[in-house]
């Protein structure tokens, strides 16, 4: 199986505690490829309903259906980073976004980061 950067699959991220985002959720690959191609992790940031989020925030990410080939309206929230088992992910995702679209993301993520 082959997992590559701004690929975006639903994964159990159950177990969880606290405030993280619990049970089977969208997840952006964020990881270079060359980093999981490797038998480690797969770094992510998570994402939600869109209709979840009331506001903008310079901490999310919102992508369109047709800007990611899932259903509906999805933020990814780039303040939830997670680091994932490749073995969490199914064999086919979900969806995909644009390179520019993953710039977004990444703006964000530094933002969320203080890079």
């Amino acid at each position: 199986m082959s997992i590559e950067r701004g690929e975006i699959y639903f994964v159990n991220l159950n177990r969880v505690q606290g405030r993280e985002q619990a049970g089977t959720r969208p997840v952006l690959v964020l990881s270079i490829d060359a980093i999981n191609q490797l038998p480690l992790v797969v770094t992510v940031v998570v994402g939600t309903k869109g209709t979840n989020i009331r506001r903008d925030y310079p901490t999310n990410t919102s992508v369109s259906p047709n800007e990611s080939g899932l259903l509906i309206e999805t933020v990814f929230l780039c303040f939830q980073i997670r680091s994932l088992d490749p073995n969490r992910f199914p064999v086919e995702p979900s969806g995909k976004i644009s390179n520019s679209k993953m710039v977004e993301v990444e703006t964000a993520v530094r933002y969320c980061l203080g890079l």
